[in-house]
């Protein structure tokens, strides 16, 4: 009787065995922690997003980096650009043509003591006329930070930017040692200013001096003055009046009643109310009488 339970006993133990490994089977086969197959693909497809997606950024990065390469390379070659000049100046006063087959029928537009007032606005009704000229500044409208950007923006619309002096003085009244400064501490404050030193020089009243002139000449400058200009004359102060004398070249009111107008003439304006009004019809009017207008970065 004992003997019979024990067989009993052990084959229930047996069966009892052989039930948990079946159970723990189907658990492995059916349960979350048994491994599939079909993850090992999933794995490899996240893998290889997980890839591609280093190698897209790499690869746009790399695009990035050559694109800025190639820009700062356009940039510098644009720099390295050197016009070749077309005018010289002729006399200090008028420009011709380098080559002789080149335009004669020319002017050279030049406006002083800016930027006082309207210059900012002269500037850009000449940029949106497509002309170009001559900035001549006095070292006194730069003082402050309003009178420097002023300046910057005249320049930033590319137009060059010309010495005038400091404080606007008849040159011939000063010393030599005031001479000099009243051109070179210009030339400093407006390289400050735009990064640039000027190459041209226009004395005030036109009155230059010996010692300017070697001024100028060891700041490797130009100096010029002018053919004709009328808005300083109380008759020409009216837009209407001075659009007449400087399209005609004539002054009569000021004993001038032949024209000073010519090919290669410089015309000489100033920082005036009037003298902006009348700007649209003076450049209208020589461009119908088939004149151009001189690039002052043309001039040698």
């Amino acid at each position: 009787m004992i003997l019979k339970k024990s067989v009993i006993l052990f084959f229930v133990a047996i069966f009892f065995l052989l039930s948990t490994a079946c159970a723990e089977g189907d658990k492995n086969v059916n349960g979350e922690n048994e491994y599939d197959p079909k993850d090992a693909v999933v794995d490899e497809i996240e893998e290889g997003i997980s890839v591609d997606e280093e190698s897209s950024r790499e690869e746009k990065q790399a695009e990035l980096v050559e694109d800025e390469n190639e820009q700062q390379e356009e940039d510098k070659q644009e720099e390295e650009v050197v016009v070749s000049p077309s005018y010289a100046l002729q006399t200090n006063e008028t420009v011709k043509p380098i080559d002789e087959k080149g335009n004669k029928n020319v002017v050279l537009l030049t406006i002083d003591d800016a930027p006082e007032h309207y210059s900012v606005d002269m500037a850009k009704l000449l940029k949106e006329k497509e002309v170009n000229a001559i900035f001549f500044v006095n070292g006194h409208f730069i003082m402050d930070e309003t009178g420097r950007e002023k300046l910057q923006v005249i320049y930033d619309l590319g137009f060059e930017i010309g010495n005038h002096t400091m404080t606007h003085p008849n040159l011939r009244d000063l010393s030599e040692e005031e001479q000099r400064k009243e051109i070179v501490e210009l030339n400093d404050l407006i390289e400050d200013i735009i990064g640039e030193r000027p190459r041209f020089f226009r004395a005030p009243f036109g009155v230059n001096t010996e010692v300017s002139r070697q001024v100028v000449l060891e700041e490797n400058m130009q100096w010029m003055n002018w053919t004709y200009g009328y808005d300083y004359f109380q008759p020409y102060m009216n837009a209407e009046a001075l659009t007449e004398a400087m399209v005609t070249g004539k002054g009569p009111e000021v004993d001038v009643p032949y024209s000073l107008l010519k090919p290669g003439a410089n015309l000489l304006m100033h920082d005036r109310k009037w003298t902006l009004e009348a700007m649209p019809d003076i450049i209208t009017g020589l461009r119908e009488k088939g004149y151009e207008f001189v690039d002052p970065k043309l001039i040698e």
